[in-house]
């Protein structure tokens, strides 16, 4: 008995020194806010609903405001482009126009028929062609981004027939600083492989995260064919638009270049028709041509 008393005292004395107690105490912490509804879906019905938001879907035009920040990790630097309007059309499986403008003025004007695109620039009085796949690294951040990055981030696309997913469910706390309060959000996660043919290995292509209250992305990662992450893509604040719910903040990162691009929706449209040159570019007499590799 003795022996365990000074046990007992040689333990205390140094958390006494040094100023904790030896008792337990209690602290209040905020409460996190669960949503009104959680739902729950078996993981086929959820791909289901992905593919089925993707099928009924074959034109997107959007008005947008675009602002693009350029990042320089290693310096600690961010550059901040001024935002202008962005226009979008967008036809299933990959044909992409966006134009922007400054006070009215086009500044840009980029059509892609899924293989290559035309980037007219009249203020420099410049046109950029190129492949929309990368052959050569350009040190230029911007000029290492294609079309194909801009599509795959404004829509979620439904499963190929080789892909293979598998589903977790997992719960995020989110801080709203301005209101001072934390929210559950539970969700779905949706992670989208391809096989590897003479192997063991699956690729990733895409991870999909779906809150579970409304059953729609807000978030999306996109991967290359050696898997590394290509863009990480966020989707805030959903509206009803003609009664089709698309986020009206769209945040696009993408950490191989350096480059976020942020989109806040003003309107939508789906399924509109379109003329036959819509994806098309005129370029004027006299303006400087560069091929992009």
């Amino acid at each position: 008995m003795p022996h365990n008393r000074c046990a007992l005292g040689a333990l205390a004395l140094p958390l006494l020194l040094s100023g904790c107690s030896i008792l337990p105490t209690t602290r209040k912490l905020p409460v996190p806010r669960a949503p009104a509804i959680t739902q729950t879906v078996a993981p086929e019905d959820l791909v289901t609903q992905i593919n089925q938001r993707w099928g009924e879907l074959n034109v997107l035009t959007a008005t947008v405001q675009i602002q693009a920040t350029l990042l320089k990790t290693k310096e600690g630097l961010a550059k901040d482009y001024p935002s202008c309007r962005g226009f979008i059309v967008m036809r299933k499986p990959d044909k992409l126009r966006v134009m922007g403008q400054y006070f009215g003025v086009k500044v840009f004007d980029m059509a892609s028929d899924g293989k290559t695109f035309t980037l007219l620039v009249p203020p420099k009085n410049k046109a950029i062609k190129g492949s929309n796949s990368v052959t050569k690294k350009s040190d230029n951040q911007f000029e290492n981004l294609r079309p194909g990055f801009f599509f795959d981030s404004m829509i979620v696309r439904g499963l190929e027939p080789d892909d293979f997913y598998s589903v977790t469910a997992d719960t995020e706390t989110i801080e709203d600083a301005a209101k001072k309060r934390l929210y559950i959000a539970p969700e779905y996660i949706v992670s989208i492989t391809r096989h590897v043919p003479g192997s063991r290995r699956d690729t990733p292509v895409r991870v999909v995260t779906l809150h579970r209250d409304d059953l729609l992305p807000y978030q999306q990662d996109l991967y290359d064919a050696q898997g590394n992450l290509e863009s990480q893509v966020s989707y805030m604040s959903y509206h009803d638009f003609g009664g089709s719910k698309y986020p009206t903040r769209v945040t696009i990162k993408r950490p191989l270049e350096g480059i976020q691009v942020v989109l806040t929706v003003e309107k939508i449209g789906k399924n509109v028709d379109l003329p036959p040159d819509e994806f098309q570019v005129k370029i004027p007499e006299g303006t400087i041509i560069q091929d992009l590799q």
